[in-house]
């Protein structure tokens, strides 16, 4: 989407603020639903690797480090290639480039499949990181095509729900696929998990062509009026921004704000993959056998998350404050983690623990990036959003590795969770330095 889009000369509109409200509603009811399926399919595809992992590492005789190196490595293909995908999405638009992204992703994912030593996994998933780079933050820029800020902490949060979902359904799925279709046609379970949750992804990248329009203008099942409304809306917000729509990569890293944005979101990720990547381990190793079991019980935690992503960023959104909605997000998160650590061995303490810490970090995410499409617009927000996703998501190479390297050495995943924690109380200070006029709009 070329940034002339949003700034052509535009119809005189004028609208009640329930009829403004009615048009968002309508643009969220046909945007969100399809854009939260397409990051279940990927976010399924990016961590199944940690349901793998419980029968994975025994048949391939790997360690828990080399599991948490090749968790993390995709995250360092997601590092170089993010920020070049971003800026293609906004010159070619998004169905072009989310379409590729997940054609290209889901064959990856199923390959994994035929893994057999280290090295092939580590290529894989570097690979998978590549490919998936983009989507994320691409999807964080298209809701700033169609949402101003006041109404985007919402929408981020019902986006990122899909996190908690695709726990809530891939844990259960992905224990089910590992137990019953085990030894069939001569696969393992894991073999099976690959293959069957990468088919969603190949199918929803083809839908992608069809359903999702690349801008407001160019959207068939809107009226000339509500395309009037609506893109003044985004013009408007983006004439506040001024200074900021033509950033280039160096002012981007130059920019003070910009680093601290970085840093902040660094802290979420880690959180954020540490349960994500391990949460199943974590079940397990509090005492629950089997894999059935273990993806039922991992969907508690992401159920609370859901319910914790909503009522947040409906409260920032409502009281248009960003810091404190995102500070103590941060705090709930280490507690929880603290107290997985120390009740590890009881199930049900743990199972709570567990659900308060996902509830919190999970949380972070979407409330964090009120922060920065607050201060950046167009090419700016294009360049910014990938390049504070990009170097956050080091800590998706950071988290699983530090964690299996932990855990090897020590026997144990306690001291790890301990420096999780300590990263998300870090991450709560730095957005207390924030200032508030800055990020609350």
């Amino acid at each position: 989407m070329s940034t002339t889009t949003l700034h052509a000369p535009l119809q005189p509109a004028t609208t009640s603020a329930a009829a403004e409200n009615a048009l968002y509603k309508k643009v969220a009811w046909r945007l969100m639903p399809f854009l939260m399926l397409c990051y279940v399919a990927a976010y399924l595809d990016r961590v199944n690797v940690g349901f793998a992992k419980l029968n994975m590492l025994s048949d391939l005789q790997f360690s828990e480090a080399m599991y948490g190196l090749g968790a993390g490595l995709f995250f360092i293909g997601y590092f170089f290639f993010e920020v070049p995908s971003n800026l293609l999405m906004h010159r070619i638009g998004a169905k072009a480039t989310i379409s590729r992204i997940m054609i290209t992703w889901s064959l990856i994912s199923a390959a994994m499949m035929f893994v057999t030593t280290p090295t092939q996994f580590y290529v894989l998933r570097f690979l998978l990181g590549a490919a998936e780079a983009g989507f994320y933050p691409g999807m964080i820029l298209y809701l700033t095509y169609w949402f101003p800020s006041h109404r985007r902490a919402k929408m981020v949060a019902v986006f990122m729900c899909a996190i908690p979902v695709s726990g809530v359904l891939g844990g259960p799925l992905s224990g089910l696929i590992m137990e019953a279709m085990h030894g069939m046609g001569g696969l393992r379970g894991w073999q099976w998990l690959f293959l069957v949750e990468a088919l969603p992804s190949l199918v929803i990248g083809l839908l992608v062509i069809v359903y999702l329009d690349n801008s407001i203008q160019g959207a068939r099942w809107l009226t000339a009026e509500e395309k009037a409304v609506l893109a003044r809306n985004i013009a408007a917000e983006n004439a506040t921004k001024g200074g900021t729509s033509h950033m280039t990569l160096r002012a981007l890293f130059a920019d003070r704000r910009i680093v601290k944005m970085a840093l902040i979101c660094f802290c979420t990720v880690m959180g954020q993959y540490g349960l994500t990547f391990w949460l199943p381990t974590l079940v397990r190793q509090s005492g629950v056998s089997g894999a059935f079991n273990i993806g039922l019980l991992t969907a508690i935690p992401f159920a609370v998350a859901i319910v914790s992503m909503l009522l947040v960023s409906r409260s920032s959104d409502r009281m248009r404050e960003r810091r404190w909605h995102l500070i103590v997000p941060f705090c709930c998160g280490a507690l929880g983690l603290t107290l997985s650590a120390i009740f590890s061995n009881n199930v049900y303490l743990s199972l709570a623990a567990l659900a308060l810490a996902a509830g919190g970090s999970l949380a972070t995410s979407p409330l964090f990036w009120s922060l920065p499409t607050a201060i950046l617009s167009s090419a700016g927000a294009a360049a910014g959003i990938a390049l504070i996703n990009s170097f956050a998501n080091l800590a998706g190479f950071v988290s699983p590795y530090m964690i299996g390297l932990i855990k090897d050495a020590t026997k144990s995943t306690d001291i790890a969770l301990f420096v999780l924690a300590g990263v998300l109380l870090f991450g709560a200070f730095l957005t207390w330095t924030v200032p508030a006029k800055l990020v609350n709009k």
